[in-house]
């Protein structure tokens, strides 16, 4: 239970996660009022802190802020929690809302100069890009010392003297940590398939198509190749751009569906229809797999640019010559 001391504006939290949390949790990766899970940015306590408590500076998105609280039993500390309009820590570094201004003014809204003794802050190393620290310093007089990547390790990072370990520097992102990132990238996929079903369904209704069963089947596996088997497979499939490797991947898709429909021996549909597929369904893997790219540590914000300003076009030209191809061979 949180409770609010309001002359001091600060908010006791447990370390404690509630069925309740965790259920908030579960819902946000698959993407379920995702953008509201966040809490109140401000100054926090665990345990019972005093003025030479360290001072932990996180995101107020819901899941950051946990994931940080429930690794700090036995402490007593302070959070001060950014307004990052409800964003991660590493997007938000990326987004400017994890950043110097937003930093030194919620130190002032808190009246953190009066609440600690020290001038010490301890940020998450994810941070970074986000945070020029010389300006923190210049106008807050506090200085920015970053933490190890995951928050599991804070409490070492602290016990320690506040040096953290080669182990404690490195990135990690291994195939758990892609795989719980999937669901939230399925579900908005299924807003999109959403839109080409109903569109399908009308093609069929005015005689263009028939768009049935192997069309379906066809798209659905072009999405959990990018959304989910490309992410999962990142590190091992050739090529540096995610685009890339989700058409690699959604290619090899392609051709299976064209084998599995009699190609190239006795196909049960045309050669435009084939080539449609060829030419659809890697793209739509790779737009999937391209979108997977804001969640990955793999890449910097500049990098994600670039890939879409070429992928984006060739996507999308591929697609609709393959749609083309496709709805000529209906005709035929």
């Amino acid at each position: 239970m949180e409770i609010t001391n309001r002359e001091m504006k600060i908010i006791h939290t447990s370390t404690q996660l509630t069925t309740h949390d965790m259920l908030g949790s579960w819902k946000a990766r698959w993407g379920v009022d995702r953008m509201n899970f966040k809490v109140e940015a401000g100054l926090y306590s665990v345990g019972k802190p005093d003025k030479s408590s360290p001072v932990l500076v996180t995101a107020n998105y819901k899941m950051s802020f946990d994931s940080l609280r429930k690794e700090l039993t036995e402490l007593d500390a302070w959070i001060l929690v950014l307004d990052t309009k409800g964003i991660n820590v590493w997007c938000a570094a990326g987004k400017g809302t994890f950043g110097s201004k937003e930093l030194i003014n919620r130190m002032a809204i808190v009246q953190l100069e009066k609440v600690v003794s020290h001038r010490t802050l301890i940020l998450p190393q994810l941070s970074a890009p986000g945070v020029s620290a010389h300006e923190v310093l210049k106008y807050s007089g506090f200085k920015v010392l970053y933490g190890p990547v995951e928050a599991k390790d804070v409490k070492a990072f602290i016990h320690s003297g506040m040096k953290a370990t080669a182990q404690m520097r490195t990135v990690s992102f291994s195939v758990y940590d892609r795989l719980v990132l999937t669901p939230v990238e399925l579900v908005s996929s299924f807003k999109v398939s959403l839109i080409i079903f109903g569109i399908l369904f009308l093609l069929n209704l005015i005689g263009v198509g028939p768009f049935g069963l192997v069309d379906f089947y066809a798209y659905m596996g072009a999405v959990i190749i990018g959304c989910v088997l490309t992410p999962v497979l990142l590190p091992w499939i050739p090529g540096r751009a995610f685009a890339w490797k989700g058409w690699l991947v959604g290619l090899i898709w392609a051709v299976m569906v064209n084998m599995f429909n009699g190609w190239p021996g006795a196909p049960e549909y045309g050669l435009l229809r084939a080539l449609g597929y060829l030419m659809i369904l890697p793209s739509a893997s790779a737009f999937y797999a391209m979108n997977f790219t804001g969640s990955s540590t793999f890449t910097s914000f500049s990098g994600v640019l670039k890939e879409m300003r070429i992928g984006v076009p060739a996507i999308s030209i591929s697609i609709f010559l393959g749609i083309v191809l496709i709805v000529v061979n209906s005709f035929i």
